[in-house]
């Protein structure tokens, strides 16, 4: 259940907390305002990140300074081969002093986690992270311990045909709330970064700009943002035309879809979901589902055929 709803001026000193963190990432994360933005809403919706494209184009810089404006415990993972399940979740461990074991977190007790070069993991470590990424914790001998809240997993991919790495399968892409590719620079974000003037070397002058107490209070504020009957009927209908198409679309996938949408409605300081919501963010939390040529991280083809989904099926119109 949803706690007492905060008052608008609380409300409202939230946003600011939030957008001032944005604008402070923006001086990072130079000329990609739009996938910055996007990353940080996924924040809000409660969902996870996954980061797709060429190594060396910033994706890492954004997952680290995501981390800082959240707060909080922190870790990073690098994606190996022979990376083990226990190395994420932890491991149980004989206490010679107790007589018993005591179970050893692993790295994915953390506020932030950051998997980097998810796809160069195991399928066998890969799957560890469903239960975690889904429910908020950990089973391990029949017991479970739960994660930290606000629990937040940003993962990079990089491209399929680089060596060392395994396809994600679709159960562990549909964990993610939102696809975002950075691509290259433009040529005057470029020489920022090349001059130290933007990029990693500014990635300390980020600092958190709310309390995990804030940030879990901006999520149930985005959770209250109305969804009205006929914007859901319209979000039903462009589903239900991505499944005829032989697309893939979950009921979790529709749910990170419209949680997005909020989050984005919440930043632009409504109250309510419109149709121009859901259509700006539809690629977004989808285009990373479905059956694609898995080299083609761009998604260029996916985000085109979900993009004829929103034009032909009309905002107004009921079947």
């Amino acid at each position: 259940m949803l706690e007492a709803p905060l008052s608008s001026d609380a409300v409202e000193l939230l946003r600011a907390g939030v957008r001032q963190g944005l604008e402070a990432l923006c001086r990072v994360v130079v000329g990609k305002e739009p996938q910055v933005r996007r990353a940080v809403a996924v924040i809000l919706a409660g969902g996870h990140l996954l980061l797709e494209d060429l190594p060396g184009v910033g994706k890492t810089t954004l997952a680290k300074g995501l981390s800082r404006l959240l707060g909080g415990s922190y870790q990073r993972i690098q994606g190996t081969n022979d990376l083990l399940p226990s190395d994420l979740l932890g491991v149980h461990l004989w206490d010679a002093t107790a007589q018993s074991f005591r179970f050893q977190e692993g790295p994915i007790f953390a506020n932030v986690v950051l998997l980097d070069e998810l796809n160069r993991i195991g399928p066998k470590t890969q799957s560890a992270l469903l239960e975690v990424m889904v429910e908020g914790q950990v089973t391990l001998d029949r017991t479970y311990y739960p994660l930290p809240d606000p629990f937040f997993v940003i993962a990079t991919q990089n491209p399929m045909d680089h060596s060392g790495t395994f396809p994600l399968p679709e159960s562990q892409l549909d964990r993610f709330a939102c696809v975002v590719h950075l691509g290259y620079p433009s040529t005057a974000a470029e020489r920022l970064v090349l001059k130290g003037e933007a990029g990693s070397e500014k990635l300390d002058e980020l600092s958190p700009c709310l309390e995990l107490t804030g940030w879990r209070a901006v999520r149930a504020s985005v959770k209250r943002v109305r969804l009205a009957d006929a914007v859901l009927d319209y979000a039903e209908r462009v589903v239900a035309r991505v499944r005829k198409d032989g697309g893939f679309c979950s009921t979790r996938a529709a749910s990170h879809w419209l949680a997005l949408a909020k989050a984005e409605a919440w930043l632009d300081g409504r109250a309510f979901v419109t149709p121009d919501d859901l259509q700006d963010t539809f690629s977004d939390a989808l285009a990373h589902r479905g059956t694609m040529n898995d080299r083609r991280l761009n998604r260029d083809e996916r985000r085109e055929q979900l993009g004829r989904a929103l034009r032909e099926v009309l905002v107004g119109w009921k079947p």
